[in-house]
């Protein structure tokens, strides 16, 4: 059964659709707000609506209902978001034009996720 958490905040920009959202129980302590340690799955994110000030995400498979004043924390699949490009490659040819004799001492390669 599908469950919906409203926030008085905006989101993290980086939530999106198919992240899996979890909630740690908070409690005062001193005037600070300390957590219980205890991670729980609530589910996996299938709608993100609302306004940005505040925003609502319906969350399937609603393993658990979060109790007011938790800590919600979302986590990406990382078999879809790979930090690894897919389906590009790079071919570099290292030619010496030189008469001389040449020696190579390092070749480095950096790749990143760019925008989505």
């Amino acid at each position: 059964m599908p469950c919906t958490l409203t926030f008085s905040a905006p989101l993290n920009v980086s939530c999106q659709i198919g992240d899996t959202v979890y909630f740690v129980g908070t409690t005062s302590s001193g005037g600070f707000t300390t957590n219980s340690n205890n991670i729980t799955e609530i589910g996996i994110v299938t709608a993100i609506g609302g306004t940005t000030a505040s925003p609502v995400i319906t969350v399937a498979n609603n393993l658990s209902t979060p109790p007011n004043a938790s800590f919600i924390l979302f986590s990406k699949d990382n078999k879809i978001n790979m930090s690894s490009a897919l389906g590009y490659y790079a071919e570099v040819k290292f030619k010496n034009t030189s008469t001389t004799e040449a020696e190579l001492f390092s070749v480095g390669c950096d790749i990143f996720e760019s925008s989505k």
